[in-house]
């Protein structure tokens, strides 16, 4: 009787599960959002509609993306790697937003419920994300050379 042996996820699987259900949480949204707003103000809120769900979308997906890309690296360079994302992507959307409020294309409410909405399903769809996987995890006693070669 032979059985295939299961594998084991990585350490950055939570982060990855968290980037895959907040990609499909924004997608669910952007569908939504878009039949929604173009019902209600038609064109504008279908530009409403998208740039909001770019917007609230990137900005908390940002977060995610950054945290992958410096898991691997040292603990001091992860920070500030994390801490540079978060300022530059506030400052991106500053900008975004200052240049936005010049045109009148958009919906604003439709621009701002679907920011308000991309800002809560991505986040609770990467929070399931993250809660739903199991990651296993081994401690062992420190300087016990025993425990380390039987798990090898």
């Amino acid at each position: 009787m032979s059985s295939t042996p299961e594998t084991v996820p990585g350490s950055d699987a939570p982060l990855r599960a968290a980037l895959r259900y907040g990609l499909i949480g924004l997608g669910v949204l952007v569908v939504a959002s878009v039949a929604i707003a173009t019902l209600v103000a038609g064109m504008p809120g279908l530009w409403g509609a998208l740039l909001g769900a770019a917007i609230g979308g990137g900005f908390i997906l940002t977060t995610v993306v950054s945290v992958l890309f410096g898991a691997k690296l040292p603990p001091q360079m992860a920070g500030m790697i994390l801490l540079v994302s978060w300022v530059a992507k506030l400052l991106v959307v500053l900008v975004i937003v200052a240049v936005l409020n010049q045109f009148d294309f958009y919906s604003r409410p439709a621009l701002f419920f679907t920011v308000v909405g991309a800002l809560l399903i991505v986040l609770g769809a990467e929070t399931y994300g993250v809660v739903s996987q199991k990651v296993p995890y081994v401690t062992t006693r420190a300087g016990d050379d025993e425990t380390a070669s039987e798990q090898e």
